[in-house]
């Protein structure tokens, strides 16, 4: 992919780009914690986008996109988001450094990636960390990478209009190989916690689908968190979100809260407190506890939170009955999107091959299968 954006570079603007990569992310565990302050577990992986870059000598911006085989142009001095385009990524972090007062001059570029369409890997976090590394390589900007991911953030906040969290661009910046990150969503803190998966291997299944009530749903349970929040404060005096509940608070809790916003509550406390254990599991190699902790969270998101979807629970509780599959749970915001699994190396062909039939033969979809490993963050290339 890098060579492909280099030669592109070069027949489009006649000369050689600097280029930077910065990875997709996978989330290990910690799913609808983030915007209650909670704790992620996520991992930069292989898959990403690559970005090349090029000062040009003028006050003009020009843009090609490999993928889409586009190009966009832009006036430094005046520019707009334009709704539903990709150039709002570029215009998005070029508006944040030069908000922040970094000299941004005129420049060149052109980017692709390889993160499938759908997959839940974030390719517009990876795309947004991507162009911040390679403007703060080009103009020697030197920006920290906390600094990057956060201009990501509000990049796609001001100019994509998505009430995103820190965790993808978090990911993509700092990520570190055969590493995940047990990252603090109140003080975007994060532990490096070294993994090593031995005979065991990571692969998503993405079930091709997005149910549409997901934008209000979505709505709808940051909605009933917060209202949670309003009404434990008398009993919790001083706390700020749900993470600052134990879980051995849960039975008072329970006797607080209506029926209908507990188990909302519930699993926001439950699964910061996974996201801990399965950073004690990964730590001391127990892979079994840790897929147990896998299949807990994808009950408590599919029974508790209500954010799974038929697909996806029909591809986790198929891949429970296989005896070498670890564990299995849907990853990120839910109704359609992947599974991740942890299943033994050896295994995955025949994982492949009966879990496709079993899928194809319920919902006539054919699943697409994707390895994934926990990969360095974003860099510029030599």
């Amino acid at each position: 992919m890098r060579e492909i954006i280099a030669k592109a570079f070069l027949e489009i603007f006649s000369q050689d780009p600097l280029v930077a990569f910065a990875p997709g992310r996978i989330n290990l565990i910690g799913e609808h914690t983030d915007y209650q302050e909670g704790f992620v577990f996520p991992a930069a992986v292989a898959q990403g986008i690559w970005v090349g870059v090029q000062k040009n000598g003028t006050n003009t911006t020009r843009i090609h996109s490999v993928d889409f085989q586009e190009d966009f142009v832009f006036d430094l001095q005046s520019f707009s988001p334009k709704k539903g385009h990709w150039a709002n990524y570029i215009m998005g972090m070029v508006s944040q450094f030069k908000q922040a007062g970094y000299p941004v001059t005129g420049f060149d570029m052109a980017f692709g990636g390889n993160i499938p369409v759908g997959s839940g890997l974030s390719s517009s976090a990876a795309l947004s960390v991507g162009i911040g590394t390679a403007l703060s390589g080009l103009f020697d900007f030197k920006i920290p990478k906390k600094s990057l991911a956060l201009y990501a953030q509000k990049s796609e906040q001001l100019f994509e209009g998505l009430n995103c969290g820190i965790m993808d661009p978090y990911a993509s910046a700092f990520g570190k190989a055969n590493h995940a990150l047990l990252l603090d969503c109140r003080t975007n803190s994060h532990q490096e916690i070294p993994i090593s998966f031995g005979e065991y291997s990571l692969l998503l299944v993405n079930t091709k689908v997005k149910h549409k009530l997901a934008d209000s749903a979505y709505n709808k349970r940051r909605a009933a968190v917060e209202e949670s929040v309003s009404l434990l404060s008398d009993a919790f005096p001083g706390i700020k979100t749900l993470r600052d509940i134990p879980e051995s608070a849960l039975d008072q809790v329970k006797a607080i809260l209506p029926a209908e916003l507990f188990p909302k509550a519930k699993h926001v406390i439950m699964e910061d407190g996974r996201v801990h254990k399965a950073g004690n599991c990964l730590k001391t190699g127990d892979l079994e506890g840790f897929g147990k902790l896998m299949n807990a969270s994808h009950t408590s998101l599919s029974d508790d939170y209500e954010v799974s979807c038929k697909e996806l629970d029909f591809l986790a509780e198929e891949a429970w009955k296989k005896p070498y599959v670890l564990g299995s749970r849907m990853m990120g915001g839910g109704f359609g999107g992947c599974t991740i699994n942890l299943l033994k190396t050896d295994s995955v062909d025949d994982f492949k091959k009966t879990i496709s039939k079993s899928y194809q033969d319920t919902f006539q979809i054919e699943p697409e299968f994707i390895a994934v490993s926990p990969s360095a963050g974003a860099h510029l290339l030599d």
